[in-house]
């Protein structure tokens, strides 16, 4: 049977899932009161309206801009040959085109824009999403007090005369430190760095409701990626309400207060330093944010250092002088005196030592008071220090079980790159469009590879690799990366290609490189300081210049702030790439004792690792890396292999199917097609029955039983599978027996 035949006979098994009329039904009162309340505003003030939610209505209006057009023809609002002139022609165009279409009709008459949000009001019950819910919402329950509200957030805050001097200098100060951070993102190619805080910002996503367990047994990326790419196919505006970084700090319809507690939550290189980047940007500039007289941001890294020297104590006055030091003035005081006015972003907090105890009796009240300073952040938190202030916190999702999510009124989650911005970026970065679409849509055929692609950090270090390779001549390239271990192998390989001639000890420096990395992946550990682990692993001498250089600026990110100096890894999945080699090039560590831990951990935290770890035993690897790095072990290889195998074949003989999978992506690193057969071997049957396969387990999982030649079962009934699915997992069902 071929694999088209094999798609046609299981594309029955998917389902498209559908409002309910009863869910239409509860929405119609809405749709109603809309025309009703449209009526009451000025051309005027319905065009102010319209502006103040642009983005927010291109980005619905985006979802099923046919359908809208098509409503404002039969109305003879607009003619066939306007709304063709609106439709999207090419991909990646389709937020322009709809921005341009609603800028058009506001220039028009009033009963034309009258008809555009009439429109709206008729096409959203059939596919209804939170984002419009909360646009008509917001419209029909305001009336006059939306436009009050909307003119007081474009005011600026009253800045009393006394102080405004220190309040145009602290602009300044944000301008400049937000100039110095734009300029210090990731290395490489100045093209990246050009693309600025448009591109690089990613997409927020707020649930309604906050969900999250805490004892994840999946790695972070791992377990978001997969979220990402369900999110996408079931249909993500219909599930999820998208918020733009102003809209943190809003009210909610129906509310009476703004949010004052809010948290944003990101997987590692997702985006949230970048976020908070462009508010201290957009604020500095007075385009965003002007409620807030003044904002202070602070990183969870440079806390964890305040409390080793000899001022383990301050109140909060100090610990913003520490860090503004131009605000060191009696009118301090005076700025504080206005809470409401005030917005403390603390960034980071995965990476703060100590955790926000909200269970101590003894809290912070006055801004003179002498306190540690993790009690002055759970004091504001907790609203007992400047009562009516907002904070802001970003964390990876590890860290939320240290907050009391409780005491938050907001929460949001960073989810990343979406498929159209992922073609932009792509297209961006390569500075050719033609080249950047051919990598895009090789990427794109990878299952692996693509759904990394959700994260920005990936996006950029997927780019910098394809970069090299699609951008020469067809006939000269050689083999593009297929597994995630190629792709940090050919990362690392342009790296040392580049650099190879700059340090003489470089295979010394790499192991101890990757020896702190191991350690901070074992320990959660992202962020390095000078003063300890660096002198700890030998490292300082090395970077004991003002700045990086060599290979090592490609690897490591440094920042100086306070007194203090620390790096980290440009990303994670770096840092974890760098372990995986240390136990390849350092003979002397024991393989033995790193087997039995990654045995006993079941946190998620080792399982990039673990993959690396796999696909670094391949022969290829062996001889791209060790031309550069220098001699890689084929014992540990062979030990690697070994252990791989044995926890296959148990997790493909017992009864947990996500282990199953798990073990699968193992294999697959590993490219071995004999140790893949020996693992499964040809009478094994696979049961995935009533389990929930995502495009990516289906690529992953089609590769690996097409490797053992012949499978005796594939148990599927009852596995809701897409299309998609089916294409991913057709190379390997005809190499089935027998499929249920």
């Amino acid at each position: 049977m071929s694999e088209d035949d094999l798609c046609k006979k299981f594309v029955s098994m998917t389902s498209r899932k559908r409002r309910r009329d009863e869910d239409v039904k509860a929405l119609s009162g809405l749709t109603q009161k809309v025309p009703k309340v449209i009526q009451t505003f000025s051309h005027e003030d319905l065009r102010k309206i319209t502006k103040y939610y642009m983005p927010h209505l291109a980005y619905v209006i985006e979802y099923d801009i046919t359908s809208i057009l098509q409503n404002l023809v039969t109305k003879n609002i607009l003619t066939n040959d306007e709304a063709k002139r609106f439709e999207a022609k090419e991909e990646g165009e389709r937020r322009a085109c709809v921005e341009s279409f609603i800028n058009d009709i506001m220039k028009r008459d009033s009963v034309v824009l009258v008809s555009l949000w009439e429109a709206l009001a008729e096409e959203f019950p059939k596919f209804p999403s939170p984002n419009m819910t909360r646009i008509l919402e917001e419209v029909t329950q305001g009336g006059q007090d939306l436009l009050m509200n909307i003119k007081a957030s474009l005011q600026p805050a009253a800045i009393d005369t006394d102080i405004k001097g220190l309040h145009e200098t602290h602009r300044g100060g944000v301008s400049e430190s937000t100039r110095t951070l734009e300029d210090q993102t990731a290395p490489g190619d100045p093209n990246t760095r050009s693309l600025g805080f448009e591109t690089r910002y990613t997409e927020l996503m707020v649930f309604k409701q906050f969900k999250r367990t805490y004892s994840e047994r999946h790695h972070e990326l791992v377990k978001m990626g997969k979220t990402h790419a369900e999110l996408i196919e079931e249909q993500t505006k219909e599930k999820c309400e998208r918020i733009w970084t102003e809209q943190l700090f809003r009210r909610s319809p129906g509310s009476e207060t703004d949010p004052h507690i809010v948290v944003v939550s990101g997987v590692a290189g997702i985006g949230k330093t970048t976020m908070v980047q462009k508010i201290m940007f957009d604020w500095a500039r007075g385009t965003q944010y002007q409620k807030f007289a003044f904002v202070f941001l602070f990183k969870f890294r440079e806390l964890n250092l305040l409390d080793t020297e000899t001022e383990p104590q301050m109140p909060l006055t100090r610990l913003i002088v520490r860090h503004y030091k131009y605000l060191s003035d009696p009118k301090l005081r005076e700025i504080l005196q206005k809470p409401e006015s005030l917005l403390f972003i603390f960034d980071g907090l995965d990476e703060y030592k100590h955790k926000l105890d909200f269970t101590q009796e003894r809290n912070c009240s006055n801004i003179d008071d002498y306190f540690p300073v993790h009690t002055l952040v759970t004091s504001l938190v907790r609203r007992t220090l400047l009562k009516g202030c907002t904070v802001l916190i970003t964390t990876r999702p590890t860290a939320l079980e240290t907050l009391d999510m409780e005491r938050v009124d907001r929460f949001a989650e960073i989810l990343g790159f979406f498929p159209e911005q992922r073609l932009i970026y792509f297209k961006k970065f390569f500075g050719d469009a033609d080249r950047g679409s051919e990598a895009f849509h090789y990427v794109e055929e990878n299952a692996i590879l693509y759904t990394m692609c959700f994260n920005p950090s990936y996006c950029w270090i997927i780019c910098s690799v394809l970069k090299s390779h699609f951008m020469i001549p067809e006939e000269e390239r050689g083999a593009a990366p297929r597994t995630v271990t190629e792709l940090f192998v050919m990362f690392l390989h342009n790296i040392l290609t580049n650099h190879k001639r700059e340090a003489k000890d470089q295979r010394e420096i790499l192991v101890k490189l990757g020896k702190m990395a191991y350690y901070g992946v074992a320990n959660r550990i992202l962020v390095f300081y000078d003063k300890f682990e660096m002198s700890t692993f030998g490292l300082r001498p090395v970077l004991s210049s003002s700045f990086l250089s060599g290979f090592l600026k490609e690897i490591l990110q440094r920042e100086s702030t306070l007194e203090y100096t620390t790096y980290t890894f440009y990303h994670l999945t770096i840092q974890e790439f760098m372990a995986a080699c240390f136990f390849y090039l350092d003979p002397s560590e024991g393989v033995e004792e790193l087997l039995v831990k990654l045995e006993s951990c079941n946190d998620g935290r080792f399982e990039i690792l673990i993959r690396f770890l796999a696909g670094l035993s391949r022969y290829s690897v062996f001889k791209t890396l060790g031309g550069v790095m220098g001699e890689f072990k084929v014992k540990t290889a062979k030990r690697i292999l070994e252990w791989v195998k044995k926890k296959a074949e148990e997790a493909l003989h017992g009864w947990d199917k996500r282990e199953a999978l798990r073990l699968c992506q193992w294999l697959y690193e590993t490219q071995n097609k004999k140790l893949i057969r020996d693992a499964i071997g040809k009478d094994l049957k696979m049961d995935f029955s009533e389990t929930t396969l995502s495009p990516l387990d289906c690529a992953v999982l089609g590769s690996v039983i097409s490797c053992c030649g012949e499978l005796e079962e594939l148990n599927l009934s009852q596995t809701e599978l897409t299309s998609e699915c089916i294409m991913k997992l057709a190379p390997g069902l005809i190499c089935c027996r027998r499929v249920m």
